[in-house]
Parts: C-alpha cells; sequence; structure tokens
C-alpha cells in the first residue's frame, strides 16, 4: 500500500509539474510588453510615418506599443521625454536618438532599471541592446554620392548638408559620400564648408542654400541627410533660377519633397521606409524581452519588409532597405 501510495504521490508531482510548466508557458507566451518609441520630433512628417508602424506592430501583436516624441527636434526635450518614460512601468524603450552621446546617461538608467534598450540612427550608441539600421551607413552615403554625381555629369562643386554635427548617423553619411567622391569622381570637388548644419528644418536648409549659391555662383550639388535638407536646397535653387544648372540629392520622403521633385529643383530623394524601421525595432524588443537575443544574428529574417535577411555585428544590425524616389515614381511612395 505505501508504494502504491508513493507511486501516486509521484504522479500527482509530475501533473502538478506539468500543469505548472504548461501554465508558465501559457502566461509567457500571452505576455504584453509595453514598448514606448521615442522619436527626434513627433509632428515630422518622417515620424508620423514611423508611428504608422508602431501601431502596425501593436495591432499585429497585441502588445502595448506606442510613439512619443518633443514637440521640436532638441535633444533636451528628447532626454526628458526619455526621463519620464524610464520612470514609468515599461518593458523597453525603442529610440531615434537627435544626440546619442547625451542621450546614454538616460538609457543607461533605464537599462540599470532592467527596461530593453533598441536604437535607430545612433551607430556610435553604447547604452543599447542593440542598434538596428535599414542599410549599412557607409553603403548608403556612397549611394547618395553616385545620385548626385549622375545629377552633376561627375563634375563641379558640392557640398553635404546635415541636421547637426553631433547626429551620428548623418555625420557618417556625409563622411561616406564625401569618401566617395574623392574615391570616384576625380572632377568633383567639395567646398570648404563641407558640412552645414540645417537643424533638420527646410526654411534653414533653404537660407544657408540661398547663401551657398551667393558665394559660390558655380556651386553645383547639395547632398542633404535630414529630410528637409535636399527639399529645402531645392527651394532655393529653383528661387534663383538654377534649375538645370543646380542639383539637389539627399535624404527624404515624398510628403515633404514632392514640390520639388515635381518642379525639378530636387532631382531624386532616398530614403527608407520609416514605418519598417519602427517596427523593426519593436520585433527586436520583443525577442530580448522573450529571452531570444542568441536568435538576433546574420541571416534571420525579422518579417519585415528590408529587414528579411540582416546582418548583426555584435549589437550593430544592419537590413538591406534603401529605396530611391523621383518625379517618375513618386506617387509610389505616399508617406
Amino acid at each position: 500500500m505505501k508504494i502504491r501510495g508513493y507511486r501516486v504521490f509521484f504522479l500527482f508531482l509530475i501533473v502538478l509539474a506539468c500543469m505548472t510548466a504548461a501554465a508558465c508557458a501559457a502566461e509567457a507566451a500571452e505576455k504584453v510588453y509595453k514598448i514606448a518609441t521615442v522619436v527626434k520630433e513627433s509632428s515630422d512628417p518622417w515620424f508620423i510615418r514611423m508611428e504608422e508602424g508602431v501601431r502596425r506592430f501593436a495591432a499585429d501583436t497585441g502588445h502595448e506599443a506606442y510613439q512619443k516624441g518633443p514637440g521640436s527636434t532638441d535633444s533636451a526635450q528628447q532626454i526628458q521625454v526619455l526621463e519620464e518614460l524610464a520612470a514609468q512601468d515599461i518593458d523597453a524603450l525603442c529610440v531615434v536618438p537627435i544626440d546619442p552621446s547625451a542621450c546614454e546617461p538616460v538609457l543607461k538608467k533605464a537599462m540599470d532599471k532592467g527596461i530593453v534598450v533598441i536604437t535607430h540612427e545612433a551607430t556610435s550608441q553604447q547604452n543599447m541592446d542593440f542598434n538596428i539600421e535599414a542599410f549599412d551607413n557607409v553603403g548608403y552615403g556612397a549611394y547618395m554620392m553616385d545620385e548626385l554625381a549622375k545629377a552633376m555629369g561627375e563634375s563641379g562643386r558640392f557640398v553635404t548638408m546635415v541636421s547637426y554635427l553631433t547626429n551620428a548617423s548623418h555625420m557618417e553619411w556625409a563622411a561616406s559620400a564625401i569618401s566617395r567622391a574623392q574615391e570616384k569622381y576625380p572632377n568633383i570637388e567639395l567646398i570648404a564648408e563641407e558640412r552645414v548644419e540645417t537643424q533638420d528644418n527646410l526654411e534653414v536648409a533653404y537660407e544657408r542654400a540661398k547663401e551657398l549659391l551667393k558665394k559660390y555662383p558655380d556651386l553645383k550639388g547639395f547632398l542633404g541627410t535630414s529630410s528637409n535638407d535636399a527639399p529645402g536646397a531645392g527651394k532655393a535653387i529653383g528661387e534663383l533660377g538654377l534649375i538645370g544648372r543646380s542639383f539637389s540629392v539627399g535624404t527624404s520622403v515624398t510628403s515633404v519633397a514632392a514640390p520639388y521633385l515635381d518642379d525639378g529643383s530636387t532631382t531624386a530623394v532616398t530614403c527608407w521606409d520609416p514605418a519598417e524601421a519602427g517596427y523593426a525595432m519593436n520585433v527586436l524588443a520583443v525577442m530580448v524581452l522573450d529571452g531570444r537575443r542568441d536568435e538576433i544574428k546574420s541571416g534571420l529574417n525579422l518579417g519585415v519588409t528590408g529587414f528579411e535577411n540582416i546582418n548583426a555585428d555584435g549589437k550593430l544590425i544592419n537590413g538591406q532597405g534603401w529605396i530611391v524616389i523621383t518625379k517618375d515614381n513618386m506617387a509610389e511612395y505616399d508617406f
């Protein structure tokens, strides 16, 4: 009887253990994470588009994913947003930093609390679990230069524009573009200013471009890195009657660049779909939260357009997501 009793007891323990494990697995599968995506500016069309991806992720997965950002592209304001979110009961932060170095203290504080941190446009960021880009930054900068060189007929003087000299991605794209010009286009020359700050503002880019065109009457090319640079330079080119003589190429989206693409003052804009980048950041955050960090390696398909075959180098991840928008195809990219 005692042996039979022990058997029953052990069977009971096994069943109980299985039920507990199943319950834990079900709880893990049903875990709803709170994930905040923090962008550079909430009203920027680029980040309005990114929010579409964040909302789609929330709808597809059931996680509580949402987006916040400062009212203007101001690093101090963005850090305040991050401070407020890090103090709340959230599981992950997905961040597009204005100034990666300035964000280090608040992101370290968040990680010390156990909050997962995923960044974008921040290859220099130290306090993060992963940084994801739509492509290799060096390749992207070179590609923009190829587009500008084609428009310029591979000769003439040019300048690069960046939102801020502290923006890591913009500076990397500009540096890569300059290197490409030096290596491949012997008849293209960079002016002394090299990198012009535009504060990620179309009107500032427009004013700076006008100043440069007056200072350098033979200035033939503008390569912009923020979404307002190429359209701002295009506005100046159009106003000064230089369409066909000066050319503007750079990162932007149709919602900003369409009028300038349409009148020919901006030749082409290059970009990636920020909605897909926002979605991909959130996918990574959930993988880390689910304990699947080891799966994040080269060849992984994140299930997001442009990120079907990622390249991972430690904590730095690249996809293959850039696109080129011109007057001829801009109707295909309605963001």
